[in-house]
């Protein structure tokens, strides 16, 4: 089958569905209302409410929830074939993963800007929300581990990607001071700026790799580049989202949009076939790369690519706080998860177009690819081509820039820029998942907030910076040591698992909220994802725990994936009550907004 047809395929079904299955989403189910004020309206502090332009919001929100997943993930299930992992992607997308991340939104937006963890308090009670609380900020410190440790496997060691990769900072912060202090709301400008200076920063790359000065300098080690994610988690979560965070992410919103543009370019003049097999024999299980069988590990494996609860915490943390209309809660959270289902599929393309052999080379431990019989084909020619070592690189990250490149370098004017096309695809993956750090930490940070606020109430007034840093510092050091003592191999499967039972969690949410506003006649779209998804994850943590972790006597993560489960149980347990209790009621009550209602609850 030619690559060709499928990105056609997908982005046509993309459109489609946004235009008619996310409008009657945002008219018919949600009934999305411009006159309603936003908490970024109604509520502004300057700090975290703050009103902000809706394509700056939709580049903070795409940056911050486009992280591992859509790259890493599709690479990885390519060991089932490219057919699984399309079909999941665009099914996944269309119906669960966009329906997710806009309900989600939509009540976040509605309920002041809470986490979802306060939500489903307000939604289903305080026995939920209380154990939300712990399984959600559980969840999250494996989801930043499990990014950051790619991010680490894609830095280290690259001193033109780390550069750029460090570059961006100071020219977030022009932009920050630029929109907010000099020329306040010039898009515009700020946009030109940022580009500008982000173009030359690409561009000075090579040169500072090749200088004996600067390359040592941003030549740094696994453990170096460890110690310096978690910092400046910290530091985006300290300061103002205006002075960093957010112009960073809608800076890179230009990286990735215009590279994933370029690759559909790139394959549409191309036209490379797939070496890789629709399905390969590796579906029924015993992959060297994925250990159980297609169903449910593709699911898991592609995670944010079609479906992710870290697209929740993201939904009911910053995003919503930001939003000034709620009419833009379908191009936010719709149209975002619908841009990400198609850097997916650009992933699992950039997979499948290199021969397997040399596939399996890269994403298998060398003593695993030794037993499947298999020997590489272009895997040394393009070792030399990239100039760096590419075999036993598990991950998916290389084995991503390496597709990416050859794409690239395929094109008829671009032949011999292999390398260098090699090593920007890996400055693009580093970027990619670190704006969805910075955010996720942040998120997190409000989740603390909220849980030490309930016993130290002082820990809730948004603008104590005492409290802010307190909480900063504990969440960031969480997840930083994770990734400072573990490996990708560790925390991956286990965020995979616990990703997706976030998502499946957030849907019933979702559900019971629709539910209580009285439009029991759509709760379909949120309740059958939400239970498939729900079946499917804790049969994956099952399988996981069976054939991964206890052969392999990892106790530890064992216990980790079963206390996840059960808590994420419990969360159904509760919502199961309260939705028979909702059932019970007949007749409506008008909420303040004089909305008919089964019941009016705290926002």
């Amino acid at each position: 089958m030619n690559a060709l047809t499928l990105v056609f395929v997908s982005l046509c079904i993309f459109a489609i569905a946004y235009r008619f299955y996310g409008l009657f989403i945002a008219n018919k189910v949600l009934e999305l209302k411009s006159e309603r004020a936003t908490p970024a309206v109604s509520m502004p502090d300057g700090h975290d409410y703050v009103k902000t332009n809706k394509y700056v919001l939709f580049g903070h929100h795409f940056a911050a929830i486009a992280a591992a997943g859509p790259l890493l993930g599709p690479v990885l299930a390519a060991q089932f074939g490219y057919l699984p992992g399309a079909i999941w992607i665009i099914v996944g997308c269309v119906l669960a993963g966009a329906v997710h991340d806009m309900v989600v939104l939509f009540a976040s937006v509605r309920h002041k800007g809470h986490s979802l963890a306060k939500i489903a308090e307000s939604e289903i009670g305080k026995t939920a929300g209380t154990v939300a609380s712990f399984a959600f900020l559980f969840i999250l410190i494996l989801t930043l581990a499990g990014l950051s440790i790619a991010v680490v496997n894609a830095m280290f060691e690259s001193a033109w990607g780390t550069f750029t990769v460090f570059a961006t900072l100071p020219i977030a912060f022009l932009m920050g001071i630029w929109l907010h202090v000099l020329r306040p709301g010039d898009v515009k400008g700020a946009s030109i700026m940022g580009v500008a200076l982000l173009a030359g920063a690409i561009l000075v790359g090579p040169y500072v790799a090749a200088s004996p000065t600067w390359a040592p300098i941003f030549t740094l080690t696994k453990k170096q580049i460890s110690i310096f994610i978690p910092i400046y988690g910290f530091v985006a979560s300290v300061l103002p989202v205006w002075m960093i965070l957010c112009p960073r992410d809608y800076l890179s919103t230009y990286l990735k949009i215009g590279t994933i543009a370029m690759l559909i370019i790139g394959i549409f003049i191309v036209r490379p076939d797939f070496q890789m097999a629709a399905l390969t024999p590796f579906i029924y299980g015993g992959g060297p790369i994925i250990p159980g069988p297609v169903y449910p590990f593709v699911m898991i494996t592609i995670a944010c690519g079609a479906l992710s609860g870290f697209h929740a915490i993201i939904g009911s943390g910053t995003t919503p706080k930001m939003i000034g209309n709620e009419r833009d809660v379908l191009f936010i959270g719709y149209g975002a998860m619908l841009v990400e289902g198609v850097v997916a599929i650009m992933a699992l393309v950039s997979a499948c177009v290199l021969v397997p052999a040399d596939y399996f080379a890269i994403n298998a431990a060398p003593a695993v690819y030794a037993k499947l019989g298999m020997v590489p084909v272009n895997l040394p020619d393009l070792a030399a081509q990239v100039q760096e070592k590419i075999q036993g690189r598990p991950g998916g990250a290389v084995s991503l820039a390496v597709g990416m490149a050859y794409i690239f370098s395929s094109i008829p004017f671009m032949k011999g820029l292999m390398s260098y096309w090699y090593h920007f695809a890996i400055m693009f993956e580093a970027v990619f998942i670190l704006t969805a750090v910075d955010t996720g930490t942040r998120v997190g940070r409000f989740f603390l907030q909220e849980m030490v606020g309930k016993v130290f109430p002082k820990f809730l007034e948004k603008r104590w910076m005492p409290g802010i840093i307190i909480t900063s510092f504990l969440f960031t050091g969480a997840w930083g040591y994770l990734v400072y003592t573990g490996d990708i191999t560790t925390i991956w499967p286990l965020f995979g698992m616990s990703n997706q039972l976030l998502a499946s969690c957030a849907l019933i949410i979702g559900t019971i909220m629709l539910i209580r506003m009285g439009k029991l006649k759509y709760v379909w779209m949120t309740a059958v994802p939400g239970i498939i998804m729900a079946v499917t994850t804790l049969y994956a943590g099952y399988l996981n725990i069976t054939l991964n972790y206890l052969p392999k006597q990892n106790y530890l993560l064992a216990i980790l994936s079963v206390i996840v489960m059960v808590l994420v149980i419990i969360i159904f347990i509760a919502a199961a009550k309260r939705c028979f209790d909702l059932l019970q009621i007949t007749i409506p009550v008008k909420d303040r907004y004089g909305d008919l209602v089964l019941e009016v609850v705290e926002e």
